[in-house]
């Protein structure tokens, strides 16, 4: 079904949110919309608006849906094998870890956050780790601080992380132990409206920038590169890439993983 007031609907979604629906990439952004609009029986997007400004469960229902979480612990092992072996020890080298400063960017139900806190438990303990996790999601992130994962969210997370840091609840139900929990501080965060944090060391952004218009995308890199303290590192997702990382001071070190250049 498509209707025929998309441009209306963005313009007034964004009075109501804050959240600039043009930053998004057209096409699957307006078919997850069409799609959940369709699903509620709304025959405008106008009119699923009106729905959303009376309805606080609705609107947060379709604030979940429009932020594409998809998420688990230790997604893609090889990248967090290069985190643990490669760069925080790289950065151990020139500062303590337990004064690094670690911001996980689009967190999400809570899995990256968490998945740092347990490796670098490997370098320090618990009660010397603060990570900062940020999202635009506010359920996502109440989620996130209950800590309550099923068995296939940490089908990939190795054996002795989960051992040590998780309670097992039943059969497919665990939950992050309260020491991993205190370890991360959690904040709502608009990437694309924002003021970010400074001083940075290690920025974590995987999987999100591929839903960003291109300029949203150039927008992001550049704030990114003023928030990484000298010499940080910004983390990306699989299905990212940095083509003209030059143009945003940033030099490649590992794949998915690049440094900011000063000057």
């Amino acid at each position: 079904m498509e209707f025929q007031d998309y441009e209306l609907f963005k313009t007034k979604f964004y009075q109501l949110s804050s959240i600039d629906l043009n930053l998004y990439k057209e096409r699957q952004m307006k078919r997850r919309i069409t799609s959940l609009v369709s699903k509620y029986g709304f025959t405008s997007y106008c009119a699923f608006l009106e729905e959303i400004k009376r309805n606080e469960e609705l609107y947060n229902t379709f604030l979940n849906y429009l932020t594409i979480n998809v998420s688990e612990f230790y997604r893609n092992p090889n990248q967090w094998e290069m985190f643990a072996t490669k760069i925080l020890p790289g950065i151990a080298k020139r500062k303590d870890l337990a004064n690094i400063k670690i911001w996980s960017s689009a967190c999400s139900t809570g899995d990256e956050p968490y998945t740092v806190v347990m490796i670098l438990n490997e370098f320090l303990p618990l009660e010397k780790i603060n990570v900062l996790a940020t999202d635009i999601d506010l359920e996502a992130m109440r989620k996130a601080q209950a800590g309550i994962y099923s068995s296939r969210s940490l089908k990939e997370l190795p054996a002795k992380y989960r051992d040590k840091h998780f309670v097992k609840l039943n059969d497919d139900l665990y939950q992050v132990s309260d020491k991993v929990r205190k370890c991360v501080t959690f904040k709502q965060l608009n990437l694309l409206r924002d003021p970010y944090p400074k001083d940075v060391d290690i920025i974590i952004c995987r999987n999100v920038l591929i839903y960003f218009t291109e300029e949203a995308k150039n927008n992001i890199f550049m704030e990114f590169n003023k928030s990484l303290a000298p010499n940080g590192i910004l983390f990306i997702g699989s299905t990212e890439q940095i083509i003209n990382y030059q143009k945003y001071n940033f030099k490649p070190i590992e794949t998915f993983f690049y440094q900011k250049i000063e000057g």
